[in-house]
This record gives C-alpha cells, sequence and structure tokens, in this order.
C-alpha cells in the first residue's frame, strides 16, 4: 500500500510530521488518528491500525504532535487545546491535498483529544475511542507526586514510559479545561467506543463515563483480553476491522465503495473521479479501477500512471495483443512480446515529413522484441501487424474530440 510522507503547519507555524497511509484501491474515506500521550506517529499501535484500515480503503493520517516525534517544537510549551489545534492542523491538511476527513480516531489520551475537537471540524461523520479517559484530566494519574509539584513550580520533570519530559504547569491548567462531559453529550455525531476490561492504565470504568454521556448513536465493543497498547498484532487488526464494518454507514455519498460506483457505470463508458485534491484520480469502467497521478517533483503523490504513461500503456498494450492474435492465428512459434515506449515532443524543423514547421509534434517511439524462432519474413509480417493495431490507427487518424459541460 502506498504511504505518503505529509509535512504540515501547526498554529505556531510549527512543521509537523506525518504518515499517510493509503489503500491500493478506491479510497472509500479519510481519517486522522490521534496517537496516546508522549507517543509517536510510529507507535506500534497507531502504525498497525493505520495499515489495517487501508487494507479495508480508509486512508489514514496519523502524525507527531508537537514537539513529538519528528515534529517540530518543544514538548513542554504544548498543552491538551495545541494537541486539538494540531488535530484541526491535520484534518485541513487532508481537505486541502486530499479530501475533508470524515472520520477521528483516537488512542488513550488521543480519544480525549477526539471527543474534545470533533465539534470543530466540521466534516467528521464519526469518532472512534480506543482505550480512552474519558476526559483529559485522567492523565494527572500519570504524574504522580509530580503533579503536587506542579502546583508549586512552573515547570517539572515527569518519567512516562521509561522517558524523560518537562511538563509545564500551564499544561496541567489546560487538562483542567476539559475536565467536563458535558461536550461528550453535545458531540453530535456517531461514536464507538473500543476499550479492554484488563486495561491497567485506563480503567473500563472510564469507557462507561464516556457512553453514558453520549448520546446516540453510539456503540461500545469489548476488546477482551488487549492490553492499553494493543502490544498484540492481533488486537490491532482486530480494531481495525470492527471499525472499517462499523465507520461505513457514515462515510458520505462522495465516498462510496468502488462497487458502487461501478453498478452506475455502462460498458464502454471509463469515468475520471478526483481521489485528492491534487493529481491523484481514479480511472473506473464498469469492472475496474486504476489510478493515474503526476510523480512528487510535479506536484503529485506517485501512486499511478501519469496521463502519458497511460496513454502509451494504450498503444504498448494494443500493439501486443494484435501481435498475439495475429501469432496464434497463423502458428507462428512467437513464445513472447515486449513492447518499450516512450514519448517526446520535438519541433517540427526535426521533422521531415510534417506540413506545419513551426509547431511542435508529439512523438511516440516503439520498440518491439520478439522472441521465437521466427523467420524474417515473419518478422516484418509482425512488423507490419503491428502497425494495424485499433489504438494505432485511432492515434494516427483524424480524431475529434467533444466537451460538454454537465449540470
Amino acid at each position: 500500500m502506498p504511504r505518503i510522507e505529509a509535512k504540515f503547519q501547526n498554529s505556531q507555524g510549527e512543521l509537523l510530521s506525518g504518515s499517510l497511509e493509503l489503500p491500493a484501491g478506491v479510497v472509500q474515506s479519510y481519517a486522522v488518528f490521534a496517537h496516546c500521550f508522549t507517543c509517536s506517529k510510529n507507535n506500534l499501535a497507531a502504525t498497525r491500525i493505520a495499515l489495517a484500515l487501508a487494507d479495508h480503503g480508509i486512508a489514514v493520517l496519523r502524525f507527531d504532535f508537537t514537539g513529538l516525534g519528528s515534529s517540530e517544537g518543544d514538548f513542554a510549551n504544548s498543552n491538551f487545546s495545541s494537541n486539538l489545534q494540531d488535530l484541526i492542523a491535520a484534518a485541513g491538511f487532508l481537505e486541502k491535498h486530499y479530501a475533508a476527513p470524515t472520520l477521528l480516531i483516537g488512542h488513550s489520551l488521543g480519544g480525549a483529544a477526539v471527543l474534545a475537537v470533533a465539534h470543530d471540524i466540521a466534516s467528521i461523520k464519526a469518532v472512534i475511542t480506543i482505550g480512552a479517559p474519558a476526559t483529559a484530566m485522567h492523565i494527572k494519574h500519570l504524574f504522580g507526586d509530580s503533579y503536587e509539584q506542579l502546583s508549586k513550580e512552573s515547570i517539572v520533570s515527569v518519567q512516562l514510559s521509561g522517558r524523560s519530559f518537562n511538563i509545564k504547569r500551564q499544561f496541567i491548567d489546560d487538562l483542567e479545561k476539559y475536565n467536563s462531559l458535558e461536550h461528550i453529550g453535545a458531540l453530535k455525531k456517531a461514536l464507538l467506543i473500543l476499550h479492554s476490561p484488563v486495561d491497567t492504565v485506563v480503567s473500563i470504568d472510564e469507557a462507561a463515563r464516556i457512553y453514558s454521556a453520549a448520546k446516540h448513536p453510539k456503540s461500545f465493543i469489548s476488546l477482551d483480553r488487549a492490553d492499553h497498547l494493543l502490544s498484540n498484532p492481533l488486537d490491532s487488526r482486530y480494531v481495525a476491522e470492527v471499525i472499517s464494518v462499523w465507520a461505513k454507514r457514515y462515510f458520505t455519498s462522495e465516498s462510496l465503495p468502488v462497487e458502487s460506483k461501478e453498478q452506475s457505470i455502462a460498458e464502454g463508458v471509463v469515468v475520471v473521479r478526483e481521489r485528492d485534491r491534487k493529481f491523484t484520480r481514479e480511472i473506473l469502467t464498469h469492472r475496474h479501477c486504476v489510478i493515474s497521478d503526476e510523480p512528487i517533483t510535479l506536484g503529485g503523490s506517485d501512486l499511478g500512471l501519469n496521463p502519458y504513461e497511460l496513454l502509451l500503456a494504450a498503444l504498448g498494450s494494443c500493439t501486443s495483443m494484435t501481435l498475439r492474435m495475429y501469432a496464434n492465428h497463423k502458428q507462428i512459434d512467437l513464445q513472447d512480446i515486449c513492447v518499450e515506449l516512450h514519448h517526446s515532443r520535438i519541433h517540427a524543423d526535426d521533422c521531415t515529413d510534417c506540413e506545419q514547421q513551426k509547431a511542435f509534434i508529439d512523438v511516440m517511439t516503439r520498440s518491439i522484441h520478439l522472441i521465437g524462432n521466427l523467420t524474417d519474413q515473419q518478422r516484418s509480417r509482425l512488423l507490419e501487424i503491428a502497425n494495424q493495431c485499433p489504438v494505432h490507427k485511432t492515434l494516427q487518424g483524424k480524431i475529434r474530440i467533444d466537451t460538454n459541460l454537465l449540470d
């Protein structure tokens, strides 16, 4: 599956680092994933869930919050509010370059963050929490004695998960702003709560508080024997499968699965739809889907053939098919065919048989490698046949393109 390295600015102008996991086929929906407290985007649970969701057609952007992982900024200067702003920036990045996200997924404190920020991202249709506290204030127990120390000092070094972090009193003050369940009750988004009854970091009681505060539609799934960090890969896979099935009913009409799109496309018709707001495109027929794109150096995501490569592919594949049909019909010992093509533009002065001397012309160079027990006469005849392929004739014939603008 394709992975795009994402870079975008937070509200302070600092560059945040993210990874966008894209499905190999059609994107059904885009999601933003908020990882656990002090974790990075490369946290095993976040990575595994994102990859598994991509398997199910959901593109997932996971990123490092300010001051963590590869993102710029000082973690000591961040707080819960800045985490929410980082999430808004991530959603904005997707909307600008791909499509507005419809799903917010949060693990641990990231779950509290997505619950708090969902109101501020209009495109979000559904929110998913994994092992999340009901409010951000729950995090204070992780600080131990340092929590009381912060009431006296402006900055304290805290040991979390075997690492040392500088935490400012501002962080604690900010957490207290979100020590309320009212925002969950006013969520107005579909909610899925996943939590393990044996979670020793965030008690299952927190899931009960979230569920009680939320309005319908809301769902709860027990993760049985999973630990807080979902260290067993099977648990991450299960979480992704549940999310993908549950969330499908909340996808927008523009993000329907490819099967639904195929039903409205008649045989012989090709439909090209935007996959992002840059150059990635879905090319749909009655039964198939391919991706077209531009290289990263030209501003694309390099997820598929560019338009000229598709044009060359049409000529090359038609050439190969035509040669194979002829060889089979004439029982010629043609064991393999390889067609190599190249496109260029040259000035007409370089072309002796061009009528418009001041114009540029397009040149397609086609090199055909034939493998088999062939006589010189057979090889010459096959070259003639190659020039008779239908796409070759279309490209060299008079082409009229009628364009209509639909309502």
